[in-house]
């Protein structure tokens, strides 16, 4: 099974002192750009390539102790008939001592594949964290942080074998191949 594995750092709880107002024809949705801030988080996701399903959890610092976490919790959450191919980007905490050690003492488990150096933008999660931040945690006005842990979670967790979007709703599967016969 291959996941794509990665953290989002630094995520802001910001309320808007003003409501967001919507979209218009015509007319962006607009925000104020006072806000209160309340905290920040770091969201660990990883990304199953074949379903599209996604594992999340929220933590409040970006170590590797929070990293080697996520990496039990995905070893408990899963198969554990399946090997985990993890793909992950080449940032400090993902190659410590520790995470290192849990690895190659779970390396029936665990097959790390490392993306290369500036090239972190290769791996899938990567583009589900730019969705995140577009279509949720900049267009809302979180009151607390634990409102933005609890839909951060919600919206990684609600996957199922079939994809949705962000907002709930069912993703009509495409289809780009055309088979000789359909040409």
């Amino acid at each position: 099974m291959v996941l794509c594995v990665d953290e989002k750092s630094q995520i802001q709880a910001l309320e808007r002192m003003q409501p967001i107002l919507p979209l218009r024809e015509g007319v962006p949705e607009r925000q104020t750009h006072d806000y209160h801030r309340h905290g920040i988080t770091t969201l660990y996701a990883a990304l199953a390539v074949a379903s599209g399903h996604v594992i999340g959890t929220t933590k409040d610092r970006h170590r590797a102790i929070e990293y080697i976490e996520f990496l039990k919790l995905l070893d408990k959450k899963l198969p554990k008939e399946k090997t985990l191919h993890i793909v992950a980007d080449n940032v400090s905490n993902h190659k410590t001592q520790e995470a290192q050690k849990y690895l190659s003492s779970r390396a029936d488990r665990f097959v790390i594949h490392y993306t290369p150096t500036h090239g972190s933008w290769l791996n899938l999660i990567e583009r589900w964290f730019a969705e995140l931040t577009n279509k949720r945690i900049r267009r809302e006005s979180w009151e607390a942080k634990q409102q933005l842990e609890k839909a951060s979670s919600t919206t990684s967790t609600n996957g199922t074998s079939q994809a949705r979007r962000l907002d709930g709703q069912r993703q009509q599967a495409r289809s780009w191949y055309r088979s000789p016969k359909q040409q």
